[in-house]
């Protein structure tokens, strides 16, 4: 079992003991110190003074097992510090992201462990913008939690209840309004694609964006359950039931999104996998095409974002993995596009957040508009690949200590540029490896990316070593 508390919020296995697992009495204390932070932002003029008024934090949720549970604790928690609590229901991570905005709330909680398996879940911390806490308010939250120093309301002073069930056709409708967005081509394309949806909430709300888009589909594992069919994480390895079906020839493009709808991943006509990696790629050579100026991927990512950008006149920048590093560094640079190369697509128009919906409707357009197939527009990109390996830790593994070790391999090669801003990059002139310990999961991260598969794991599994030696 497993209990992981970080910046970006608070993740974990249900079931088990205190402290080790994410349970009701960790939840009312993460949420807790959660809506003290909020209150000392409202008390410091950030959104509103809460003298005047009461608080609302808007919840929304992912449809996995253990939602309900976690809900009833977080909605209590919050009504019991004061809050107003507007709840959406079962929605994705980006509609509640807009969802904070609409409404004007001063904050937001989504219930999700996006792409971890079923027996976990997570709360994702949101600010007044519908945006992710920065790392200096989530170390706060996490202080604050520590200390268990809590003030509740008075009974005169308890928060109020009140389901929405908008949520949805606000978002589709933000997606619809997109300058780029050609509803029109799109429907004239006359398009017949396949979804995969995983058990959760993207089998509620993608069936609507493509109706509205005119597109025809068929949805696989389109009831909300939560009991997920396959690993939810949209990897190739895990897709197999789709790119089978995508084989029989009866459609133009296959769609997977992970169970908060916050990643997006597309597989070719002939049922090859575009490649993760590509939703951005391809997104972004739309939008530069378009609007031109710069874009953000993180450390993680592929080059081809960085080729494409240059093709376009644009300059690429690269941040430290997470999506709020991410946005950070959009807003500083002035990004039209950015997001990660794991299939998360930020288009600063819509919102600072990653979106699965952005990303389908902008690429259906750019599909529409260039008249070609999925595969062909594949093969307009930059070619690499990207080997994306895992290492377990255990209890006595130094990640500290790895990094240095690791740096110092390779401190007297005048052909590698050493970045430590994140774990340790290390990037040589065709091909680039990355080693980073998990916010979300209690692994070592090894990617690495070369102009063959053979050589991208060559380069990975060199330092996967180093970890394994050490541990």
């Amino acid at each position: 079992m497993t209990l992981i508390k970080s910046i970006s919020g608070i993740r974990g296995t249900i079931g088990g003991p205190t402290g080790d697992t994410l349970n009701p009495l960790d939840i009312v204390k993460f949420t807790t110190a959660y809506a003290q932070f909020i209150k000392k932002q409202g008390n410091n003029g950030a959104k509103a003074d809460f003298n005047n008024h009461r608080p609302t934090i808007v919840v929304g949720r992912d449809a996995r097992m253990s939602g309900v549970m976690v809900d009833n604790v977080v909605c209590g928690t919050l009504i019991g510090m004061g809050f107003d609590v507007v709840n959406i229901g079962l929605a994705t991570t980006p509609t509640t992201e807009l969802a904070v905005s609409m409404l004007g709330a001063d904050g937001g909680i989504i219930i999700t462990a996006s792409h971890n398996p079923r027996q976990w879940n997570a709360l994702k911390l949101l600010n007044s913008n519908g945006e992710f806490l920065t790392a200096a308010d989530g170390a706060e939250v996490l202080a604050t939690a520590e200390s268990e120093c809590f003030d509740y309301a008075d009974v005169d002073y308890l928060g109020h209840y009140i389901n929405c069930d908008e949520a949805d056709s606000w978002h589709i409708e933000e997606v619809l309004g997109l300058d780029l967005v050609d509803q029109e081509a799109i429907k004239k394309a006359g398009f017949k694609v396949c979804v995969d949806t995983i058990n959760s909430v993207g089998g509620i709300i993608l069936p609507k964006l493509l109706d509205e888009l005119g597109v025809e589909y068929t949805i696989l594992n389109g009831e909300p359950t939560g009991d997920f069919a396959h690993n939810p994480e949209p990897l190739e390895k895990n897709l197999q039931g789709i790119m089978d079906e995508m084989k029989t020839g009866k459609y133009d493009l296959g769609i997977v999104v992970d169970p908060d709808v916050d990643r997006l991943a597309f597989i070719c006509e002939d049922g090859r996998m575009f490649g993760e990696e590509y939703t951005l790629v391809s997104v972004a050579d739309y939008v530069l095409s378009k609007t031109k100026g710069n874009t953000v991927s993180n450390l993680s990512s592929t080059r081809a974002l960085r080729d494409v950008t240059e093709r376009h006149g644009g300059t690429y920048y690269a941040s430290a993995v997470g999506e709020v590093n991410v946005t950070t560094k959009m807003k500083e640079v002035d990004a039209v596009i950015g997001g990660e190369g794991n299939g998360g697509v930020i288009y600063p128009e819509c919102h600072y957040g990653r979106d699965a919906l952005v990303g389908i409707a902008l690429f259906l357009t750019s599909l529409a508009q260039k008249g070609c197939k999925v595969s062909e527009l594949r093969a307009q990109f930059p070619d690499y690949q990207i080997a994306k390996n895992r290492i377990d830790l255990t209890p006595d593994t130094d990640v500290d200590a790895i990094l240095v070790k690791v740096k110092q391999m390779f401190s007297a090669d005048a052909t590698a540029h050493v970045n430590d801003i994140d774990g340790v990059k290390i990037d040589f002139p065709t091909k680039w490896v990355h080693l980073r310990k998990s916010n979300t999961e209690p692994i070592i991260r090894v990617y690495s990316e070369a102009p063959t598969m053979e050589e991208a794991d060559e380069i990975g599994k060199k330092l996967m070593q180093v970890v394994y030696d050490m541990q």
